[in-house]
């Protein structure tokens, strides 16, 4: 991702998302910019949290092809899924093993834009929380 950046637009912003991912075949031959993702996914770093959640947020929301904007925090696991609806409209809903516990005792993280699912302890594998120190 280091070498490729998003774009709202031709005239930006841009960014650098940790993941995005595009199906769409205007950026088949994109080698710096990407402008049609359909999945972006940002790791949250203590100190921009705040900007990812907001202003970045805000910007993505202007490209009409995505349709899930994740956050993943650091600090504790839990992952913010914002997927754009029927109506038009951002819908969160939130993996965290603080809220939802399965039978299983872990919970399936379900990107439908790319139909991927993964057990959300796999997202955090190798993971120490700060607490854990």
């Amino acid at each position: 991702m280091a070498d490729a950046k998003l774009g709202v637009s031709p005239n930006g912003p841009f960014h650098y998302p940790d993941v995005m991912v595009t199906c769409d075949s205007r950026d088949q031959t994109a080698h710096q910019v990407v402008y049609h993702p359909c999945l972006i996914v940002e790791v949250l770093s203590p100190g921009i949290q705040e900007i990812d959640q907001g202003k970045k947020f805000r910007n993505y929301r202007r490209i009409d092809t995505l349709k899930e904007y994740v956050l993943i925090e650091t600090e504790t696991m839990n992952v913010d899924c914002y997927r754009l609806n029927e109506n038009n409209k951002w819908e969160l809903t939130v993996y965290s093993l603080e809220e939802t516990v399965t039978d299983e005792g872990d919970i399936e993280v379900y990107l439908s834009s790319v139909d991927f699912s993964s057990p959300i302890s796999r997202l955090y594998e190798d993971v120490v929380f700060p607490d854990m120190i």
